[in-house]
């Protein structure tokens, strides 16, 4: 039987929460999998967590304020048991039917992860473009061959998130940081519907904050196991410079020409290779420091962003079978 947890973080959704439960709910027992539901309550202040506690089965997880959509997918996801784990948004805009389609394509084609891409979005023209755009420069920076990897639903194998903690506005990068790591993603066409209740939790914030972790992930795919690389290479760029202007300053000198009035090339010789050397030692010293942490045999967990109130589990009532 296969084992399947289901993560949904919502946020202020008290008109979306019991019928997306329900779907889902629905679509576990019509499909015989071994199941549970875990909602993560990212700290809404209407009556979302109320509706949510009385929900069976459920697995309920309450923040005490708002963290962010990837800090509540990052609690979910620690908290499940199951061999593979299902993410989606609790707007209802995914579609829970599409879960066995996530689950064969994995089976069948022997994949790590699959995510979901929603080619006929059900969006306003802006969020489109922006989502669009994201997707542009994420495909240009990061190189993960997801056409939306903005969709959160999704389905992992549970092995995937070991030693692994989610932060700033990552779920949307998880199948290029498992990529990096050697996992095999895929991706499919699944189905996006419009929203029928509630608001947008997308802003420019978002925008924004998607796309500085976004330089993020692109460190980490290229230099993060070298970054001497990275750092060398601009120390070295700049000590070439510096060398270029002491070359042009002794030129000038060579030629008679009154270096007190011209200041220029010998402050920038000095300037470029201080820089240059400065640039090298610190790429240097974060060699060292990537070292230490690779080669750690304790590498003490990290702590968490988050806060969580409380954990509530509702198990199955007894006549459910």
């Amino acid at each position: 039987m296969t084992g399947i947890s289901v993560v949904v973080p919502v946020y202020n959704e008290e008109g979306n929460v019991e019928n997306l439960y329900s779907e889902i709910k629905t679509v576990c027992e019509k499909n015989g999998y071994d199941y549970e539901i875990i909602f993560v309550n990212d700290g809404s202040s209407d009556r979302t967590g109320e509706i949510c506690r009385k929900l069976k089965p459920i697995k309920y997880i309450e923040f005490r304020k708002n963290f962010g959509q990837t800090a509540a997918m990052d609690a979910g996801i620690s908290a499940a048991e199951k061999e593979y784990i299902v993410t989606m948004d609790g707007d209802g805009q995914n579609d829970p039917a599409d879960i066995p389609a996530l689950v064969e394509y994995l089976e069948k084609n022997d994949l790590d992860v699959v995510s979901g891409w929603r080619k006929n979005r059900k969006d306003t023209v802006m969020k489109k473009f922006v989502s669009r755009t994201a997707n542009l420069l994420r495909g240009i920076i990061v190189k993960d061959h997801i056409h939306d990897s903005g969709c959160s639903l999704k389905i992992y194998r549970k092995c995937c998130f070991e030693g692994m903690t989610l932060y700033g506005e990552q779920h949307r990068f998880i199948p290029a940081l498992l990529e990096i790591k050697g996992y095999r993603v895929g991706e499919i066409v699944v189905n996006h519907r419009a929203r029928t209740s509630g608001k947008t939790k997308y802003n420019w914030k978002r925008t924004v904050k998607g796309f500085v972790d976004m330089i993020s992930v692109w460190f980490w795919n290229n230099y993060a196991s070298r970054p001497l690389h990275i750092m060398g290479g601009f120390g070295v760029f700049f000590f070439g410079l510096g060398i270029a202007c002491g070359i042009w300053a002794i030129v000038l000198f060579a030629m008679g020409r009154d270096m007190t009035d011209n200041l220029m090339p010998p402050l920038l010789t000095v300037f470029f290779v201080v820089l240059g050397v400065l640039m090298f030692i610190f790429g240097l010293m974060s060699e060292i420091l990537m070292r230490i942490y690779y080669n750690s045999e304790n590498v003490p967990s990290q702590r968490k962003a988050y806060s969580i109130k409380e954990t509530v589990i509702n198990e199955r009532n007894t006549d459910e079978g």
